[in-house]
Formats: structure tokens, sequence, C-alpha cells
């Protein structure tokens, strides 16, 4: 199995946004994107993202509470902000 197809299948499993993986795991939050667009990244950095990968399925971990998402061990919430339309703003 290919890196990517690694990454999309645990992406779909554990509900978590690509560039939030990438920015966790690699570093990189466009780690996804330019691997569907064909980045061969380095050894290592295969590796440290299988590894990731296979630690959290082996583990049956929550994906959201490790990478920190609106948890109470991460201390922080989701913050969801509503969107103005144009010519909207500060209209009564």
């Amino acid at each position: 199995m290919t890196l990517l197809t690694s990454v999309e299948r645990y992406l779909r499993r554990a509900a978590v946004a690509p560039s939030r993986f990438g920015r966790e795991v690699a570093g990189d939050p466009r780690f996804v994107f330019d691997l569907r667009r064909g980045r061969e990244p380095r050894a290592s950095t295969a590796a440290r993202v299988q590894a990731f990968i296979a630690a959290r399925e082996d583990s049956g971990r929550d994906a959201a509470r490790d990478l920190g998402r609106g948890t109470k061990e991460s201390g922080t919430a989701a913050v969801v902000r509503p969107a103005l339309r144009s010519g909207m703003q500060g209209a009564r």
C-alpha cells in the first residue's frame, strides 16, 4: 500500500482534516495536498507518517484527541464564528 493510500484511509477513518494531519505529523499543513499532487517525501518522513498511523490504528486511540482538536485534555475548544454575508455587516 502506498503512503498516500494509507494517509487517505486514516483521514477517512479518523475524520481528521488533511491540513491538521500534515501539520501535526509532518510539520507541514500542505503535506497531504502535496502527496496528492505526486510529492515523494523523504524516507524518514514517510516512516514517521506510517509509524504515526500504525500506532493510532493498533491502539484504537481517538485521533481527534491525539491531534488536539477541541478536547478537555488539550485545553482548547472549537470556536465557531458565523459567516457574514457581504453587505450585511452592521445591519440590524
